[in-house]
């Protein structure tokens, strides 16, 4: 196999070199080949280090390190969650970035394992949409390119930053002048999105799901554990995890007081989470739990930047005594904060408790002038 293939596995010849080995993935897997423990080191790297490059990179031949390719990604759809393939595919792009930075900038022989950066744009159908301008006396290579702008827009986020907007970029004749260092920026975004592109997928088999539980329970457990605070800007109680539904029911009915410390750090460390501050928790409880209390809570659950720490996964919190695990909900949303996300997409519809509230109290009052 060609051993550029095991060093960029998204290329398109790549998985046609993985077809054309008649390799079965199931048989890998059953037979326990070693392509399958890179291939969830290169998952497991991914959740936790932002990258997929092996810590032992020597013990991997040619065939294991491509073959973990399509392996991680049978991984990644089983995991069945948005942020697991977030973190995948960002860390394909940033391994891949980090990789062919160096290999277009390396002097010496020709290795073929190594990408130039003629290859790199062919790859991704961008070489008849960027021109080099003449490099400057003395440097040996183009520090500026012209891209089309429709290659442009195809892949720059305006995210990355206000010099990114095309109004703040030099735009001549349908082509945007970026910088060598932008350009590899596009790439790994180009990367990023080849990676994400169907995933998770679907029809992964029963007996391929089954020989693989045990990666997947260990992945799912890293990903919980490694779950963040999300951009929440809604907070409907009745799309909770059931556990925390209860606690929140419980403290209403004036339960409060008598939670153990393990309830009551669940509850406020999941509602920190969502972004309330200590007056939405203490109204959202229906004052339930004492703003001191919830003040003293959330002096070290909080900082300025969000949640500190984020709620305990739905295993720990198992270990609490707090989860019970309904419809077996830790297969695919091991952690509250992504059961919670995963019941807002999709649930038809979602209501904010604060407009609920506002609704209700506009009703009663328009009860009372109708009464008087």
């Amino acid at each position: 196999m060609d051993p550029r293939y095991a060093r960029y596995p998204f290329f398109g010849n790549a998985r046609e070199a993985v077809r054309e080995a008649g390799v079965d993935l199931a048989t890998l897997v059953a037979e326990r080949d070693p392509a399958v423990e890179r291939g969830r080191e290169r998952v497991e790297r991914a959740l936790v280090e932002g990258t997929v490059a092996s810590e032992t990179p020597h013990e991997w031949d040619t065939r294991e390190e491509l073959l973990s390719y399509p392996l991680a990604r049978i991984l990644v759809s089983l995991l069945d969650s948005p942020a697991a393939v977030e973190k995948y595919a960002g860390a394909e792009a940033r391994t891949a970035h980090e990789r062919f930075t160096a290999d277009v900038a390396r002097d010496g022989p020709p290795d073929p394992a190594r990408a130039d950066l003629h290859t790199l744009l062919r790859e991704f159908d961008l070489a008849d949409r960027t021109r080099p301008e003449d490099p400057p006396a003395g440097a040996p290579e183009p520090q500026w390119f012209r891209l089309g702008v429709g290659a442009y827009l195809e892949y720059v986020d305006p995210r990355w930053g206000d010099d990114w907007r095309l109004v703040n970029r030099e735009l001549a004749g349908g082509e945007v002048r970026v910088p060598r260092d932008g350009l590899f920026r596009v790439l790994r975004e180009a990367v990023r999105e080849r990676v994400s592109e169907g995933l998770p997928f679907e029809g992964v088999s029963e007996e391929l799901s089954e020989e693989l539980e045990t990666e997947i329970a260990d992945l799912r457990d890293l990903l919980a554990e490694r779950a963040t605070v999300a951009d929440f800007d809604v907070v409907a109680p009745e799309h909770f995890p059931p556990c925390l539904a209860r606690l929140l029911d419980r403290t209403r009915n004036g339960e409060g007081d008598e939670f153990d410390p393990q309830e009551r750090f669940a509850l406020l460390s999941f509602l920190a989470g969502l972004n309330l501050d200590v007056g939405g928790v203490v109204t959202l409880t229906e004052g339930g739990l004492s703003p001191d209390r919830v003040a003293a809570e959330f002096a070290y659950l909080r900082d300025e930047s969000g949640a500190q720490y984020p709620p305990p996964s739905c295993e720990t919190l198992g270990a609490y005594g707090v989860c019970d695990n309904e419809d077996e909900h830790r297969r695919v949303a091991p952690h509250p904060l992504e059961f919670y996300a995963r019941q807002l997409r999709e649930a038809d519809e979602v209501v904010d408790w604060r407009e609920r509230r506002r609704n209700a109290g506009t009703g009663a009052d328009a009860d009372a002038d109708a009464d008087a």
